[in-house]
């Protein structure tokens, strides 16, 4: 069993290289989307910056079907998505390869305490970010669940490479679970610089 899953693991890895060897031939920077859904905000954001490279992530196949119709719909070269988990997504970049901006929009707020774990916005990963991100590097946060945007908040906050800024939200789209929640909340978090000699 063990040893099926580290082949499937292998092979996801595989795939996902070949896929990124694509996304990153004319640059190392990009924006990043984790849980791009259908690619509705992506799209649009890489439409109004065509020259940023943007990389877009989720799990469900029929999801990045989709987007990629919208992408070549709109014929944006600059624009990638990419069936993948975003820790392996992580993992497999290659070296040069470097996030200036990651959108979390409306991520999966796991609401049973049960199942926090769960929850993209943990600690480890936003060290694993840090790790990957070129310095000053912006994470755009939104949910329509005040207890994870509180959570949220805390765990950039406490996060030694991460601090809260207050600075506008850089580009507006009106995902599908945006148009469908009553109110949401925003944060922004900055990748701290290296300490002061």
């Amino acid at each position: 069993m063990r040893d099926s899953y580290l082949a499937l693991l292998e092979e996801r890895r595989r795939i996902l290289r070949d896929e990124l060897g694509a996304a990153f031939l004319t640059t190392a920077d990009f924006v990043c989307e984790i849980g791009c859904g259908h690619g509705h905000f992506l799209t649009a954001y890489a439409e109004a910056n065509p020259s940023r490279v943007c990389v877009g992530l989720d799990l469900v196949g029929e999801r990045i079907a989709r987007a990629g119709r919208k992408r070549d719909r709109a014929r944006l070269a600059n624009l990638h998505f990419l069936r993948a988990e975003a820790r392996l997504f992580l993992a497999t970049l290659p070296p040069e390869a470097r996030i200036s901006t990651l959108f979390i929009l409306f991520p999966d707020p796991w609401p049973k305490l049960r199942h926090h774990k769960h929850r993209i916005m943990q600690p480890d990963f936003l060290t694993t970010v840090a790790a990957r991100a070129t310095p000053g590097c912006r994470l755009y946060f939104r949910t329509d669940f005040e207890p994870y945007f509180i959570d949220a908040q805390a765990t950039i906050r406490d996060h030694s490479d991460w601090q809260l800024v207050e600075e506008p939200w850089p580009f507006e789209y009106a995902t599908v679970f945006q148009q469908r929640a009553e109110s949401y909340r925003s944060l922004v978090g900055a990748l701290r610089g290296p300490p002061a000699r």
